[in-house]
């Protein structure tokens, strides 16, 4: 009883942590074979070090850097025009292949591996949960070998049938393979987090003995020409210029120095045991230059979801108890299931009251969020799935986990289903996750009730023509009639407004509001201000404007805080823009209906540290309000792009004023259609010293503005922020990168 416990207990607990770095595992156990299949890789003694350099500094004369990857592939990190850049290279004739850019998903999922993207903590629990894998690999060993009757009966069929049949078949396959990734990654985490000594790794110093002489080609140096590529690590050529400088040299045996004019090995070091094992325990953990070992291991981490859902299962019904959900019948009742993906619980709303209007029809529904997918839905035959999409396209909350339980679900032959995606159409990924979810479930071999059908900004009027649709289709009464309540709101006047942009083509307002109290009787005001009264607000957060003869809300950053005494906010007149347009032909003394929503995510950190705010077009105009309440003087610098410094420079007095008071610590605008044809990236690029300076001291980062602009943005701060070996990502996990886009 106390071994099942010990190997029951900390795999149900740790289930959904341990599945995340089996898929995630899996995922990366393709990048070597996939590194291997893109890379030529010369037949030993063919290409020379010498002759390899020689070959890529005759097509990049720029070249600073050459490296050999685990897999073979040559990569040259160059200069040109002042410009960086790197490229995977033919080591025969040293020609460019392609760009070297590592893949951003691949980048993601390896984040997700290491630490389930929360930096430190998270490599902690990565580190725990290799402990967990260990301690679960052992255990059940232990028990596979008590209920077999001893270690040779390993190798002999099971017997038995179902989950626990399943359970100990898959553990029989995969238990060298875990424990080997479990070993190897509870090392690698006990070397990070100062377990186990870190193999000393300090290479050489700098020789003094470099000769200073001419230099000499790099194809004609004696040093690099005895080398062999298929040892090659890393060279590093020296300072454009410098004849003191040397080439740098790493091998798979040791490190050292190159004369760049006599091809002399200077001070080589060989590498220190205890690296050697190193190595060699990161290799047997990713099959980075082992790429058979990596497809093996891969292979064996897809059994870990199988492994949990099975142990879960075994566990589930030796407990003998089982769940439901309230207001639900069961999933093996159920004649209609009910999945929902929502970010912030919009969609269970439109849930209920599908579920409902089944129920009226005497239909038997289970509902719950889609990460709860089940296996099989033994007597269902009709499968709705509601979900939103959150961010740029990605699944909501409730649904990350859905894909991955797509995978092992079997849905039968009766069994149809229907998608309603939820989402906005100002956004260039409206209703995508929705979309996947629907293709997959096709992919799977389901027939649909009915097309996906998507709903605009919540609308009640849209979900209700769909529901007559459905109930039509499957031949039943089924009269939905759902609004989602607005938000409360108040009555703003607006007292002032300043416009720009007109000529060239971008109109573009600051408007400011007060709460209006005229034309209102007292009971009215009394009872307005009793269910509507504006909270305070800081600039970031969210004014909420109702238009006339729209559904929902739209949302815009505010510039001001509540000691300013307005409610003001930076629109740009959108084309065909319902809100937009609306707001644009305001006067003075109209009003509108408003609501606050808080979204302190959006602001800056207290503290000394420099602020640099990043923004184009109406973007600027939370930023101004950051800098309008940076009253105690700490460094902020501004970038900002826009149009035309003649037609559309944005709160352009007030910045001069902000400057001249010292609360905006430095500006730098770019005008796209002036002489210069700058972005704000370009800005960037020019100050990427003093950037990367600031953001080693803390400095916090903060961009508002269009959803390419900001792209653009990420892509420029990660190239400035390389030498420091981080990139956007890390900084927007350490709270340094904030973004509030449209």
């Amino acid at each position: 009883m106390m071994l099942r416990k010990i190997h029951g207990l900390p795999g149900l607990f740790a289930a959904i942590f341990l599945m995340t770095l089996a898929v995630t595992g899996a995922i990366l156990s393709l990048v070597p074979a996939m590194d291997r299949a893109a890379t030529l890789i010369p037949a030993a003694g063919e290409v020379s070090v010498a002759e390899l350099a020689g070959r890529v500094v005759d097509h990049y004369p720029g070249a600073e850097q050459i490296v050999r990857g685990a897999s073979g592939g040559v990569i040259v990190y160059y200069n040109r025009d002042g410009q960086p850049g790197a490229d995977l290279v033919n080591p025969l004739t040293g020609e460019g292949m392609a760009p070297y850019e590592p893949s951003a998903f691949f980048i993601w999922i390896k984040d997700l591996h290491r630490s389930f993207l929360l930096d430190s903590p998270g490599r902690m629990l990565a580190g725990l949960m290799a402990v967990v894998m260990l301690l679960v690999c052992i255990s059940g060993t232990l028990l596979l070998v008590r209920r077999t009757g001893g270690w040779r009966a390993l190798l002999r069929p099971f017997t038995g049938s179902g989950s626990t049949r399943i359970h100990a078949e898959l553990a029989r396959f995969a238990i060298l393979g875990l424990l080997l990734s479990a070993l190897t990654g509870g090392y690698m985490s006990a070397l990070r987090f100062g377990l186990l000594p870190e193999p000393p790794e300090t290479g050489p110093t700098f020789p003094a003995e470099v000769s200073g002489g001419q230099p000499a080609p790099v194809a004609t140096l004696a040093a690099l020409s005895d080398i062999d590529l298929g040892e090659l690590r890393e060279l590093v050529f020296p300072y454009p210029d410098d004849r003191q400088d040397a080439y740098s040299l790493t091998t798979s045996e040791g490190a050292g120095f190159v004369d760049q004019a006599t091809g002399e090995l200077l001070k080589f070091q060989p590498r220190a045991a205890a690296s050697v094992f190193q190595k060699w325990m990161v290799r047997l953990h990713t099959g980075e230059g082992l790429w058979w070992l990596g497809l093996v291991l891969g292979a064996t981490a897809l059994t870990v979801p199988a492994l949990s859902l099975t142990g879960i299962t075994v566990w589930w019904r030796r407990r003998r108890s089982s769940a439901q959900l309230a207001n639900n019948v069961s999933i093996s009742r159920a004649d209609a299931i009910i999945l929902v993906g929502s970010e912030n619980n919009a969609t269970w709303g439109f849930a209920r009251e599908l579920q409902s209007g089944l129920n009226k029809a005497g239909i038997q529904v289970h509902c719950s969020e889609m990460n709860a997918l089940a296996e099989t839905y033994p007597q269902a035959s009709m499968l709705f799935i509601l979900t939103s999409t959150y961010g740029d396209g990605d699944a909501p909350a409730s649904a990350r986990r859905f894909m991955s339980r797509l995978a092992y679900f079997r849905g039968g032959e009766t069994l149809r289903y229907a998608v309603l995606g939820f989402g906005d159409k100002q956004f260039s990924t409206f209703c995508q996750f929705a979309l996947e979810v629907d293709a997959a479930l096709a992919a799977k071999g389901l027939s649909r009730i009915h097309k996906i059908e998507l709903i605009d900004r919540c609308s009640g009027t849209q979900f209700n023509q769909w529901g007559g649709r459905i109930s039509e289709l499957i031949g039943r009464p089924l009269s939905l009639s759902y609004e989602p309540l607005p938000p409360a709101t108040v009555t703003l006047e607006l007292v002032e407004r300043a416009d720009y942009g007109v000529a060239v083509q971008a109109p573009t307002s600051i408007l400011r509001f007060r709460q209006s109290r005229l034309g209102r009787s007292w009971w009215q005001a009394f009872f307005k201000a009793s269910r509507g009264s504006l909270p305070d607000f800081e600039a970031g957060d969210l004014l909420g404007v109702m238009p006339p003869g729209g559904h929902s809300p739209r949302l815009y950053s505010l510039a001001s805080s509540t000691s300013d005494g307005v409610i003001e906010i930076c629109v740009r007149k959108q084309p065909d823009g319902l809100c937009s347009g609306f707001l644009h032909q305001l006067k003075r003394g109209d009003r509108i209906e408003g609501f606050i929503r808080q979204n302190p995510g959006f602001r800056p950190a207290v503290g000394s540290a420099p602020v640099i705010l990043i923004g184009a077009g109406a973007g600027i105009g939370p930023l101004t309000g950051f800098i309008r309440k940076n009253t105690r003087r700490n460094p902020m610098f501004l970038y900002w792009g826009g149009r035309s410094p003649q037609s559309d420079f944005l709160y352009q007095p007030e910045l001069g004023c902000y400057l001249e008071d010292h609360r905006l610590t430095g500006l730098n605008t770019a005008f796209s259609r002036s002489v210069e044809h700058a972005y704000v990236q370009d800005k960037l690029m020019e100050d990427q010293v003093a950037v990367r300076q600031m953001i080693e001291r803390g400095a916090q980062i903060l961009v508002c503005g269009g959803r390419g602009m900001a792209s653009g943005v990420r892509l420029v701060l990660d190239e400035i922020v390389r030498p420091l070996r981080i990139d956007v990502e890390t900084l927007r996990s350490r709270g340094q990168y904030l973004e509030d886009v449209y």
